[in-house]
């Protein structure tokens, strides 16, 4: 399903001089995503419209290296067999680069880096850290299969072993979130861009505990051989030298609250 039309006009903040970028010359590309991970990307409840903070860098790319975008809505699941097959051009999901998914796709330079945290209900008090959620064999953990807070569950957290129990699943992060605000499950994990959007919407529910259990760096993902990595990559880098990814992480991570 089609989400977004051309989105080559221009963005919050201005870039370098298009000079200096390479110039694709208006090529139209198909973005794949999934909207379930605010702030990076969501439907905005108020609008109906998908927003946040990669649709926002992906307009800014668009604008510094001459691109015309559009987006399709896939499931996590798809989306790396996807790009794989060249289904698509490109793809932002929030998704972790590891050395694994590098055997299937390319990687953009990472764009932004997350720390892996706990979330919890805001009146939880039998356990501080994931060393004491451990302890407890009745308390429940969730996150999404075949992400890196499932693996960090799993490995970090638990005993490593990946069919454990006290692991349920979810289809995205927003139900693990529902699923812990009714009672259903103790912990969810998530990175902190997901974790601190819904922290901050949550009116005192939900808080963050504990010590980051790590963190990853994000990247956008292409076929393998993609003639646009290296445009791509030279946009991230002079939106990193001028400010604007400092500039998006203040809107979406700082200023925007969900739901507000």
């Amino acid at each position: 399903m089609k989400l977004a039309g051309t989105i080559a006009a221009a963005m919050l903040l201005a870039g370098p001089a298009l000079a200096d970028m390479p110039d694709l010359g208006g090529r139209e590309i198909v973005i794949a995503t999934e909207n379930t991970y605010p702030p990076l990307q969501f439907v905005d409840p108020a609008t109906g419209n998908a927003i946040g903070w990669e649709y926002d860098a992906v307009a800014e790319i668009a604008k510094r290296i001459n691109l015309s975008v559009s987006y399709e809505n896939t499931s996590w699941d798809a989306m790396i067999p996807a790009i794989s097959e060249g289904q698509y051009d490109m793809a932002m999901n929030g998704i972790t680069i590891r050395e694994d998914r590098r055997e299937q796709v390319d990687f953009t330079d990472p764009y932004l880096r997350s720390e892996m945290l706990m979330v919890v209900r805001g009146d939880e008090e039998r356990f501080a850290d994931h060393v004491e959620f451990a302890s407890d064999e009745d308390l429940l953990i969730g996150a999404q299969p075949g992400t890196t807070p499932f693996y960090v569950g799993i490995y970090d957290v638990l005993d490593g072993y990946e069919q454990n129990p006290r692991m349920r699943l979810f289809e995205t992060f927003g139900a693990a979130i529902q699923a812990l605000q009714a009672g259903d499950i103790d912990l969810a994990l998530s990175d902190s861009t997901a974790a601190n959007g819904y922290v901050a919407a949550s009116d005192g529910r939900l808080k963050i505990i504990g010590e980051p259990l790590g963190a990853e760096d994000f990247g956008f993902i292409l076929p393998r051989g993609s003639d646009l990595v290296a445009p791509v990559n030279a946009a991230i880098a002079a939106m990193k030298a001028d400010g604007t990814l400092d500039a998006l992480s203040k809107k979406w991570f700082l200023d925007y609250r969900m739901g507000g």
